[in-house]
């Protein structure tokens, strides 16, 4: 690794630890104009990182499996960050026919993703096939993913 990499590396090291929020991630970024997708941002991690991405100014786009549940967790980002904007689109990562869909449908929506983060998966599922046949972990999160 270089030199300048290592160094800002140690840098970031010492700034964040476990206990360090997405609020301290985000401490001094202003992400207005800037476009960002995350992969079930319904609940969880998703949604804290829809909501602080939103809080720095970005317009956020979460993916949900269904419209209600996206409909519920944009109506709580409202909430806790009432001047941002907030989108979704349906992706179910089980079936690559709801991916190619979702990727069709961001495309035509909207120009531009700046920051991505590829938050949604499954682990520890009992065992399973997704619509294409594959086992349902490794489908969802690799095939699909």
């Amino acid at each position: 690794m270089p030199v300048v990499a290592r160094r800002e590396l140690e840098k970031i090291k010492a700034d964040f630890g476990f206990e360090s929020t997405t609020d301290e991630g985000l401490a001094g970024q202003d992400l207005s104009g800037k476009t960002a997708l995350v992969t079930g941002g319904t609940s969880g991690i998703g949604w804290e990182t829809a909501r602080a991405l939103a809080a720095a100014g970005a317009h956020v786009v979460i993916t949900a499996r269904a419209a209600t549940k996206a409909d519920e967790a944009i109506g709580t980002l409202r909430e806790a960050v009432p001047a941002s904007l907030f989108d979704f689109v349906v992706l179910e990562l089980a079936s690559p026919a709801s991916v190619r869909d979702a990727a069709k449908d961001i495309l035509a929506r909207f120009p531009a993703i700046n920051i991505l983060i590829n938050n949604a998966g499954v682990m520890t599922t009992p065992f399973g096939r997704t619509a294409d046949g594959f086992e349902t972990q490794f489908g969802t999160n690799h095939i699909a993913g």
